[in-house]
């Protein structure tokens, strides 16, 4: 079955973020005439959706069913090979035969079109935890540029460019964004409000202790 997908860094910056988080979110930016400098702010999307507390947790949630899943379809599997073992104990033609014959290939169906369901239930619940986490958090950076009177945040790689590897150097080396202050990343303040809304909303929830052992990759990368 599919296997789920997450990877990132970890980073700190910004100390009281809780206060500043509310206050920015709560009070954006009014709206002026008063033409203001241009201001670009960058953000790691792919850190965001890694050390983001709420989409480890509805993925984690997402794998528990595709194990359930899992099991579910191995059950109807050994059911198979079972029949597959009596079969071989009939004369091909006889009445026997023919009834485990028939229950072989309809549940050999089954576990096809059960499989295919699967898969494709879970294709869909994945992407819409993409599409829900990266809507939240995009409404979170516009309140951020709103208040900070960014007029452009574009998303950047913010990983260090690994020289040991060919194909990583490559990729680090053909970055959009070369050059950027500090203060212009603005995805450890974006990535601690959102995880500060989340717990806030959900008491019980426990802050994910190792997040890559949920995947080995991500597909939000710039």
């Amino acid at each position: 079955m599919k296997k789920l997908i997450v990877s990132a860094a970890v980073a700190t910056m910004l100390i009281g973020i809780g206060l500043m988080g509310q206050s920015w979110s709560q009070n954006p930016a009014k709206t002026t005439t008063t033409k203001i400098p241009h201001k670009v702010g960058l953000v790691d999307m792919a850190k965001v959706f890694k050390e983001y507390d709420k989409f480890s947790a509805l993925r984690e949630d997402l794998k528990k069913e595709i194990q359930k899943s899992d099991e579910q379809a191995k059950a109807m599997a050994l059911q198979i090979k079972k029949i597959q073992a009596e079969i071989k104990g009939f004369s091909q033609g006889s009445p026997d035969y023919a009834k485990r014959e028939a229950e072989l290939a309809k549940l050999s169906a089954e576990l096809q079109a059960f499989s295919k369901v699967a898969q494709r239930d879970f294709l869909r619940k994945e992407s819409q935890i993409y599409r829900t986490v990266y809507m939240e958090a995009v409404d979170v950076i516009g309140k951020y540029a709103d208040y900070y009177n960014f007029t452009l945040i574009m998303r950047f790689n913010g990983e260090k460019i690994d020289t040991d590897d060919p194909q990583k150097l490559i990729q680090g080396l053909n970055r959009q964004v070369v050059y950027h202050r500090p203060q212009d990343d603005i995805t450890v303040p974006i990535i601690e409000y959102l995880n500060q809304r989340y717990r806030k909303a959900n008491p019980s929830a426990a802050k994910p202790a190792d997040r890559s052992a949920t995947g080995t990759g991500t597909t939000t990368k710039n």
